[in-house]
């Protein structure tokens, strides 16, 4: 599985980071799905691999505009490019009513088809996304001062491994029955042996998740999802002495707090990103996204990651994360 950052900043852009977005796809794989989509996140876009024609479902954690604005334009660009095939929308309600605004007030007329869909009113778990047919997907609910969802993507196409060495013991020559054996059908021997399938199958591997969070001041709410997963991406908009003279009312975490929960619930790998513009790259200046980092290490012991733009991260069958 791999995670693309798009956009690492919350509220406003800075020169180095965008407003919310990021890819997620299988390695390998044209195929992808997109959380958020932050004003820009068509420009963000065009400096990786992705192609918008290979762009199957827009997930919206939530209405704020750090969240949603780029989505009239790269509907409009994706259309300018040629693409047919239908588009879907997972998100608040709100969002349908905010594209088809867009599109009345600017005569948007595009060729593909959207289906939306209202996550608050999704039922069906395994419904298969266009571009994210490899992941079961589901939603939580978060808190924050507008609906907002965390979406989490499990692999779903695993297969069992095949036991090579009892299969070798047993003189079954490898080959097209292998296949067959490996699809969990039975099958007869040249010799007249007749093989169960389930007699040469081993578990297949536990599936990889990764939760991608919208603003939340509730890490905890994803308790539950934790027992899955293996990697959070979530807000740290805020260290914790910024938080507390910010005071509640933005509703966002700070790193601290991601970090305990973290810890607590011991992912394996934590990615915090949409950082408050206020904290510079430049780690000799005050405040930092060194200090950002610094609270999230004293208080996380995993795989701690800040994301930057375009940063990418695989994640490994093994459930290790790597940045490549």
């Amino acid at each position: 599985m791999e995670i693309i950052f798009l956009g690492t900043s919350s509220g406003t852009p800075t020169k180095t980071r965008n407003v919310s977005a990021l890819a997620i796809k299988r390695v390998n794989s044209k195929q992808w799905c997109l959380v958020d989509c932050g004003e820009g996140t068509q420009h963000q876009v065009l400096r990786t691999n992705l192609s918008l024609m290979n762009l199957g479902t827009i997930f919206i954690t939530h209405v704020h505009g750090d969240h949603c604005y780029g989505l009239p334009g790269l509907l409009a660009s994706a259309a300018m490019a040629g693409k047919t095939d239908t588009l879907t929308i997972v998100g608040p309600r709100d969002i349908q009513d905010f594209v088809e605004g867009a599109s009345r007030a600017t005569q948007l007329r595009l060729p593909y088809p959207i289906e939306f869909l209202a996550v608050d009113q999704w039922q069906d778990l395994s419904t298969p996304f266009p571009g994210c047919e490899e992941f079961d997907v589901r939603a939580t609910l978060l808190s924050h001062r507008v609906p907002s969802y965390g979406y989490s993507f499990m692999e779903n196409d695993l297969q069992p491994k095949l036991n090579v060495a009892k299969l070798k013991v047993d003189n079954i020559d490898s080959g097209p029955l292998w296949g067959q054996i490996q699809k969990g059908n039975d099958v007869l021997l040249s010799d007249g042996r007749e093989v169960s399938a389930a007699d040469y199958l081993l578990a297949a591997r536990k599936p990889r998740e990764i939760i991608v969070a919208g603003d939340n001041d509730m890490p905890s709410l994803f308790v539950e999802a934790a027992k899955t997963a293996d990697v959070l991406v979530h807000e740290a908009t805020y260290t914790e002495d910024i938080l507390q003279k910010v005071g509640a009312g933005p509703q966002h975490s700070s790193a601290k707090r991601v970090a305990i929960f973290a810890e607590d619930v011991s992912f394996r790998s934590l990615i915090l990103t949409h950082f408050s513009p206020r904290y510079q790259d430049n780690t000799d200046v005050s405040p930092s996204i060194l200090d950002v980092e610094t609270e999230a290490r004293a208080h996380y012991s995993g795989n701690l990651f800040l994301a930057n733009d375009f940063d990418s991260y695989h994640l490994k069958s093994n459930g290790e994360l790597i940045k490549v």
